[in-house]
């Protein structure tokens, strides 16, 4: 029996060690130090500016959410924070976060530019979205009228962007879109175009290197940049809000949009942030084409 026991010990503490290294595969940790700009305490949510995360990412201003909301409660905007962030495969959250401090939220650093957002009027739902030139991923010229005949699903990001249920999900997003529309043959006869909003950093070259690591099928799914103000003009007409800092144009703040557009132009919805699902936005494909 004794001999038993033991044996099922030694089964307990390999499963364990296992299981720990399968996780350190896919957990990584880093500390975070920075500055609370606003709170969304009903979202479990903080706008937090923060200094360079070395190994991980520049510095950057976006929004950070916790598991548990009781992180959040004690703090206010302008307090200084430390906090641990835990990035996993599909999602980045804050833990530990402890008030170290506190400053005036003054613009530093030579401020940062304006929300893209600021000042311009949404697309009303049914109306026709502005045409816009875009360069694809082989450096050619597309505009928005390119894919005239297809739906068109259409999101915002920037490959460099570290956070994975920010810019990464949308790619994940849409590869599985592009999967579901390639076992019926693309009954559904629908496109899905990636803009990216950093130019700078998302040459053509950037763009298809991305593209193929995600298995992009340029006849399903194209990726594309261009002039970086009217991009950004563009976009605020989903409801896209974009800001860098005037010093280091890495600091990108940005939400999230996804735009259904139909065969003729015009605007069908738009799916804010990044709580959408695949299956819904191919649901609300089949209806505005009548495929059941």
């Amino acid at each position: 029996m004794r001999i038993f026991t033991a044996f099922l010990l030694s089964l307990t503490l390999l499963a364990t060690a296992c299981s720990r290294d399968s996780r350190s595969a896919d957990h990584r940790e880093y500390t975070l130090q920075g500055q609370v700009l606003s709170l969304q305490l009903e979202r479990k949510e903080a706008i937090i500016r923060h200094e360079e995360i070395p190994g991980f990412m520049s510095a950057m201003t976006m929004p950070y959410s916790v598991l548990d909301a009781k992180e959040y409660q004690p703090l206010k905007p302008g307090d200084l924070i430390t906090a641990t962030l835990i990035v996993e495969p599909t999602r980045a959250y804050l833990e530990k976060v402890k008030k170290v401090g506190e400053a005036p939220l003054a613009v530093a650093d030579g401020g940062s530019a304006p929300a893209a957002a600021s000042g311009f009027e949404l697309i009303k739902t049914g109306a026709p979205v502005p045409d816009q030139e875009f360069t694809n991923q082989d450096g050619k010229k597309v505009s928005l009228s390119s894919f005239r005949g297809d739906a068109v699903v259409v999101t915002f990001i920037y490959t460099s962007c570290p956070m994975p249920n920010f810019c990464p999900l949308m790619d994940q997003n849409f590869a599985r879109m592009q999967a579901k529309l390639k076992e019926n043959g693309n009954l559904l006869k629908a496109h899905l175009v990636s803009v990216s909003f950093d130019p700078q950093i998302d040459t053509p070259k950037v763009l298809k290197e991305h593209a193929q690591k995600l298995g992009a099928d340029p006849r399903l799914w194209t990726f594309v940049t261009g002039d970086r103000d009217e991009i950004d003009k563009w976009a605020a007409g989903f409801g896209v809000s974009i800001s860098r800092a005037t010093n280091d144009p890495r600091d990108i703040t940005h939400n999230l949009r996804t735009a259904l557009i139909d065969r003729q132009g015009n605007l069908v919805q738009v799916y804010p942030g990044n709580e959408w699902t695949p299956e819904q936005v191919l649901a609300d494909l089949r209806v505005m084409v009548g495929v059941d």
